[in-house]
């Protein structure tokens, strides 16, 4: 039998999509008992700095603040590291060069499930930060692979960087309608811009929006990671 590797999680960016990232994991682990599932160490630190503000704005950098939480998941021996988090993807490649470690990267992940799953689409609508679509690392990651990205206009742009920022506050419930009926709105306007599917391009979106919510296929950027992390585990997800 095959080795199972230890998932680490390298989260708090924010902490409901860590969460959410954790339960996607153990919802799509094949598992009778506890012991059948997977084991799994999360690095839940919030106090990373934003990274849309460190790409865009010359704000903090998160970098020494990701590589302590690193540091942490390798101490306590994780074999691989994902993170619940798109725009930090942005500084990957930065902390691959100061640790030796592997870390499962969503935009790969997403990419492969489209062309492996969807291979008619050749165009998506990424809903993400203004640092995910500025760095246009999602967007660089699709076209190495054949897709193109409508991404939306300014005006529309400004209210998805709401919505993202409400879901991460403590007074969402009361707006929960709204956030979705914006990410809602987004999207079908990336459709009439000739998206054939829709890429939650920000881990907190999948809070608020649903395949059941748009009618063209919607990739949900966690749960994929989700999946591809206990795959690489050495298990077959549900």
């Amino acid at each position: 039998m095959t080795k199972e590797l230890m998932i680490g999680i390298l989260g708090g960016m924010g902490p409901e999509a860590t969460v959410n990232c954790f339960a996607k994991i153990i919802n799509n682990t094949p598992a009778q008992c506890d012991q059948e599932h997977l084991k799994i160490i999360v690095a839940n630190n919030p106090k990373i700095p934003d990274r849309t503000s460190a790409i865009l704005n010359s704000g903090t950098s998160p970098i020494p603040n990701l590589l302590e939480s690193v540091d942490a998941l390798v101490s306590a021996g994780v074999d691989f590291i994902i993170i619940p988090c798109v725009t930090v993807h942005y500084f990957v490649d930065e902390l691959l060069q100061s640790r030796d470690v592997k870390i499962l990267s969503i935009l790969d992940a997403v990419t492969e499930n489209i062309r492996n799953v969807h291979p008619q689409i050749d165009t998506v609508g990424l809903l993400a930060t203004d640092g995910t679509i500025a760095s246009k690392i999602f967007q660089k990651r699709l076209a190495a692979s054949g897709i193109k990205t409508v991404v939306c206009s300014d005006s529309m742009q400004q209210q998805v960087m709401k919505a993202i920022y409400q879901i991460k506050t403590d007074s969402k419930a009361g707006s929960q309608a709204e956030i979705t009926r914006h990410l809602v709105d987004a999207s079908n306007s990336l459709v009439s811009h000739g998206a054939q599917g829709i890429i939650a391009g920000c881990t907190e979106i999948p809070l608020a929006l649903t395949q059941e919510d748009i009618e063209v296929p919607y990739f949900d950027s966690l749960l994929i990671l989700a999946r591809t992390a206990i795959a690489y585990a050495g298990r077959k997800p549900v």
